[in-house]
This record gives structure tokens, sequence and C-alpha cells, in this order.
């Protein structure tokens, strides 16, 4: 059989309907699409895709299952080492993983290993399959975990199959993290995918408290102290919205992504006056960013009615840092790149609303510390736009409360707490950390590999502490 150089391609909506809804984009391999796709693997002697897998799945023994339309077998592997495959399967970034060491990629296209993951997972979820509670000893260690985002399910579900007895503490009204609030529902389905993926969690035993603000509710010390806990694990990701500093940024119009995905997401503002989340968008919206947060905030301002969106990425189209397949759907879609260009000003109406963006024009020079060539502005090169929103995708921190309110907590200059590499171990003893609040705004697979590798390390802390 001929050797096949490309991924069988991924059907989506057409992008003149989508641009106006809210349903998903992507709709998925069938099944024999996915057998054809498996049969594309040359299943190496030596693998080279595990070693860009953050969770150590077992890529080539799941393709290999559905080559033998083995599903269950095939989500039965990656389950062993990944708690949220229907979401990774969606939202990681394969192409820069998994999928940019597999051996097809000399010669033409990977395995769509990630597409696959997503066939089985979603296959699973529709089935309704019962997932078993983990049996645990009546005395069964306790282990708190901060932040049910990915970080935090995946440290949880890792230790409730291990015995322990495990209780996330989330602040908003919700679980997911940023699976909830940040990725659009035209990107990552939150009742059919992320609903049922938390819920296969709760039900191997973890118990998940909602509307429960560590650092207030309860300060680390008081869990270890007080509350009875062994071991806790921060994974509070880093949601705290960053802007650049230049004038007009508080006027009316002006959101930072967080607070227009979270509207959008978790409090449905697009479903408005079904869900009363009111959200203004106007005509003309400019997205300044290049990473995916800005894609999904300039696709959900367009789906929300505004004639005309355009992104503002001060360096050129090869340093995006967003997903291709991203950056591809939100051109079809019709989305404006304003590229090499950089915002200085934000215009304002007499009634304090936005009016207009001053930009200036940028080139690039050698790389930065990023490894990007950095942006310079060509002097004189400034121009306005008419716009009456302005969403700032620029990046994120960390909350500071958790650090504010546990002494001994070594944190770094920018607030991120400090943690091991490999054990996610912190300074404060029985207390781990990992995800986004220690490595900076970084991917939801990052995260995940980050709860795996302290829900081990607390593992052995916790066995270390009974003897």
């Amino acid at each position: 059989m001929a050797l096949i150089l490309e991924k069988h391609k991924m059907p989506v909506q057409d992008p003149k309907v989508r641009a106006h809804n809210f349903e998903e984009v992507a709709l998925g391999y069938d099944e024999d699409t996915a057998v054809a796709e498996a049969e594309r693997c040359l299943h190496c002697k030596v693998p080279q895709c595990r070693k860009g897998c953050p969770v150590s799945i077992d890529i080539p023994t799941f393709i290999g299952k559905i080559k033998e339309r083995d599903f269950d077998g095939a989500i039965a592997t990656i389950k062993e080492s990944n708690a949220l495959p229907a979401i990774c399967g969606r939202v990681c970034p394969q192409e820069n993983q998994c999928e940019k060491h597999c051996i097809l990629t000399k010669r033409g296209e990977s395995v769509a290993i990630g597409r696959l993951e997503r066939f089985v997972a979603d296959r699973e979820l529709a089935s309704d399959k019962e997932v078993k509670p983990v049996e645990r000893a009546a005395d069964a260690q306790k282990v708190a975990v901060i932040g049910a985002g990915p970080s935090g399910l995946s440290c949880a579900g890792d230790l409730a199959k291990k015995g322990y007895d495990v209780t996330i503490f989330e602040a908003l009204h919700k679980a997911g993290g940023v699976l909830s609030y940040g990725i659009p529902e035209f990107r990552l389905p939150k009742d059919t995918v992320v609903k049922k993926e938390i819920e296969n969690i709760e039900k191997l035993g973890v118990k998940i408290e909602v509307d429960s603000v560590a650092g207030r509710l309860y300060t680390v010390d008081e869990l270890l102290q007080e509350e009875g806990f062994d071991a806790v694990f921060i994974g509070t990701g880093a949601g705290l919205p960053r802007f650049q500093g230049i004038p007009g940024e508080s006027l009316n119009g002006v959101y930072s992504a967080n607070e227009f995905l979270t509207r959008c997401n978790l409090m449905k503002a697009y479903k408005f006056p079904e869900y009363a989340t009111p959200i203004q968008v106007g005509r003309h919206v400019a997205v300044v960013g290049g990473g995916n947060v800005a894609m999904d905030a300039a696709r959900t301002a367009l789906r929300l009615g505004a004639e005309k969106v355009s992104i503002i990425y001060r360096r050129s189209a090869a340093e995006i840092p967003a997903r291709a397949e991203e950056v591809e759907h939100a051109k079809e879609e019709g989305i404006d790149f304003q590229l090499l260009t950089n915002p200085v000003e934000v215009l304002g109406d007499e009634n304090g609303w936005v009016k207009g963006l001053r930009c200036i024009r940028m080139e690039l020079g050698e790389p930065d510390a990023s490894g990007r060539r950095r942006p310079i502005p060509i002097e004189g090169s400034e121009f306005d736009m008419e716009m009456d929103t302005v969403i700032i995708a620029i990046g994120t921190g960390p909350n500071p409360i958790i650090a504010h309110t546990t002494p001994g907590l070594k944190t770094t200059k920018r607030g991120n707490i400090e943690a091991d590499e490999e054990t996610c171990a912190t300074s404060k003893e029985g207390v781990f950390a990992g995800g986004d609040i220690v490595t900076g705004a970084a991917t939801v697979i990052l995260a995940m590999g980050a709860g795996r590798k302290a829900a081990a390390a607390i593992d052995t802390y916790l066995k270390s502490k009974k003897k």
C-alpha cells in the first residue's frame, strides 16, 4: 500500500456559516477516517512521538488499537496517562509536541495524533460509559488541590486513582479553569466535553468545592494545620490580565481578553438575554496580541456581531505564537490582520467611550530573549484606526492571593511560585505547585503534565510520612 503523505482532512463548518454561530468548528473524524489515518502510522522501532507528549501517552499503542478497531482499548491506553483526552484532542498544540517528532514529517505531514485522540475520547463520552470510583481506605490520607483547571484536575485524578482522599477548592462557580472561562464554545464545547470530562474525574471519588477562594476561605496553612489535609497542590493558573500601560486603556469599551472571554464562555453573554450577562461589542473591534487567546477573542467578537475585527500584532506573520490552525480559521472567517503594528494610544470621545486606536508601524530587528526578532517602532509612522471596542490579549500573570497569604512560600520577581521542575515541590513542606502559577501562561497540556508530576511526587512524599 502506497504511503499517504498528507493527513486526512478534518471536516469543519463552512466559514460563512460558523462566523455567525458558537457551534464547534471542527466536526471530528468518523470511524472509517480515523482507521485510515491510523493506518498512516509507520510503527517505528524507536517511536519519536512520545518524546513530545508532556503527559507521556503511549501513542504508538493507542494508534495501533485504532487500526485494529479496538476503540475501547485505544481510549483505555490514553487514559492511563491523560485524564482529559477529549479536551486535549481539541486544544493541545500537537504540531509543536507529539506530531512534531513524527518520522513522517521528513517526507510529508505527521500522523494526526490529536485528531485520533479526540475521536476515541468523543466516542467514549458519547457512550456514557460508567466510571467506577476508586476504592480507598477509611483512613486514606487527604490532599487539597487549589484550582480546578487542567493542572489541578490532572493532579486530583491521578491521586484519586492512587487511593487518596482528594478535595479540589475552586474559586469560580464552575470547575474547569481556563477550559471553562477562557476557551470559546466553538473550539471546546462546555456541556458535551468539558462538563463530562470533569464529571468523570468526580466519579473517581474527587470532591470539588466551587465558590471556594483559597487564601480567603482557607489559607494553605489552615488546610494543613486545621482542616486535616496532609498535602496541598496549588494549581491556580495565571488569570491576572496584563495591559500595555498606554494612554486611554481605562476608557469604556476597553476589555482585557480575560474579562471578555469570561463573560462569553463562563457567564454565557453570547446567549443574552437568556443569560443576564451584558457585553458591549461595537461595529469595529481591535484585538491586541497574536496568541491563541487573541484569536479566540477576535473570533468571539465576530460571532457577537462585529462588522470588522482586526488583530493588531507587533511582529510579522512568521512570529505569530498562535496555532497555525487557529490563524487559518480566523482568516477564513474574515478576521483582518494588521501585522508589524503596535498601539500607542486608545482614543476616546467626550463621553469616555473608545472611538479609535492610534498605532505605529514596526520593523523587525535582531532576535530577543524569546528567540523572535525584536519589533522596533518606525519613527513618524503613527496612524489612527476607527474602533469602538479594544480587547487587550498580551498575556496574563499570577493572582497574588495565595502568595500573600502563605508565609514562607517563595515566589519569583513576576509573582510565580517557585517549584522544583520535576517534583513540583515548593519551599514549604507538603506544599506543591504546578502549571501556569509556576511557569507563567502556557498550554493546557503542559499544565496537565505538571499536575501528573506533582501527583507522583505527593504520593512519594505521603508514603514517606507513613513510615
